[in-house]
């Protein structure tokens, strides 16, 4: 799922982008999503998002916290947030329902 640039009418292509992926807040430069998931849950969807971010050429950071995974997608070194980010957070998304067997 990709989100439109619309350029000519000067709407924030990110927040177009946020608003079709729900639950992803936007934290200064980058994006975040916490997912509540076990431990099995946790090492399944963090290998798939580490196969879907090696092939975009990203570095997610992946943190398990209280019965939580967090998942923070941006760039470190305050840049702006790219195309491939948000279809990382888009996949991501997929990833979980089906790891958590949720349609």
């Amino acid at each position: 799922m990709r989100a439109r640039r619309r350029r000519s009418t000067g709407t924030d292509y990110l927040s177009d982008a946020l608003a079709l992926l729900g639950g992803w807040t936007r934290d200064g430069v980058q994006i975040r999503r916490d997912l509540a998931c076990d431990d099995s849950q946790h090492a399944a969807l963090t290998e798939r998002i580490k196969v879907a971010a090696d092939t975009l050429h990203i570095r997610p950071n992946i943190r398990r916290i209280d019965g939580h995974t967090q998942i923070c997608l941006g760039p470190q070194d305050g840049t702006a947030i790219t195309d491939g980010e948000v279809t990382l957070a888009a996949r991501i998304e997929d990833f979980y329902r089906t790891v958590v067997e949720r349609p």
